[in-house]
């Protein structure tokens, strides 16, 4: 099967902390979301994927290619948000874009001013002085407009508003629909890949624990229900009840 990005036995070892043999695919035209609690490794897992930290075995292709040794030519062809960087604090949102187009050949520039319009940025203002939702809104721009093929979005919807949240679903579904882009991104607020997601990936503690289209995902936890449950288990209280069992020492 043709994929866009393809994680095989990927490793990476902290004290107390490690992930094992973490393995995935995303094919093209696909929403993946990656889900699992709070210091379950996503972050680690998605710095390890883009070779931000440098992982211990296993390889990542992107674009069918070997990341680390087409590590240039490939970030040319992806987007990544990360929440809680604040890169460049003083300076204005316009000299940072700026420098960003620089970097990229295939940059849009109206592409860019229309998510400019669309999401209220004020390009005079410096990235410190933008709310926590303004500057997830800003990295997408950045991100959006030099055409990526592949975005990696780690909790992009956290702090937005309910509003601003629906509104950047509809974006990625509509990237995805029109074939511009496939994207991964980790969330804890799994009511957003309820609307979205074509595909989940669940971490646990270092482990992908399941990954797989999301009906398959849902249907694989089936046994998780109750006679009290009237229909199938959001993502959300299969989380809840996988972790509840994981802590007990149950067999999920």
């Amino acid at each position: 099967m043709e994929t866009i990005l393809s994680v095989r036995n990927l490793g990476k070892r902290y004290p107390g902390f490690a992930l094992e043999g973490v393995g995935f695919s995303l094919a093209p035209r696909r929403i993946m979301g990656l889900i699992g609690k709070n210091g379950a490794g996503k972050s680690t897992l998605l710095k390890a994927v883009l070779n931000m930290i440098p992982a211990e075995g296993g390889e990542v292709l992107m674009f069918q290619k070997d990341f680390r040794r087409h590590e240039k030519e490939c970030r040319q062809r992806i987007g990544v948000v990360f929440g809680g960087i604040d890169f460049y604090p003083l300076k204005k949102l316009s000299a940072i874009t700026s420098v960003t187009r620089k970097f990229y050949p295939d940059w849009d520039e109206a592409r860019y001013q229309e998510y400019v319009r669309r999401f209220a940025l004020d390009e005079r203002k410096r990235f410190k002085e933008l709310s926590s939702g303004m500057k997830v809104k800003y990295l997408l721009a950045l991100a959006l407009s030099h055409r990526a093929e592949l975005l990696i979005l780690d909790e992009p919807t956290s702090g937005l508003d309910p509003v601003s949240r629906d509104e950047l679903l509809d974006i990625f579904r509509q990237l995805v629909n029109n074939g511009s882009c496939s994207i991964l991104f980790s969330t804890h607020i799994t009511s957003d890949l309820d609307r979205c997601a074509d595909d989940i990936t669940y971490i646990q503690n270092g482990r992908v624990l399941k990954s797989a289209q999301k009906g398959e995902f849902l249907s694989s936890f089936e046994h998780l229900r109750t006679p009290e449950d009237a229909g199938p288990l959001s993502l959300e209280e299969i989380m809840l009840r996988t972790e509840r069992r994981e802590r007990d020492g149950s067999a999920v």
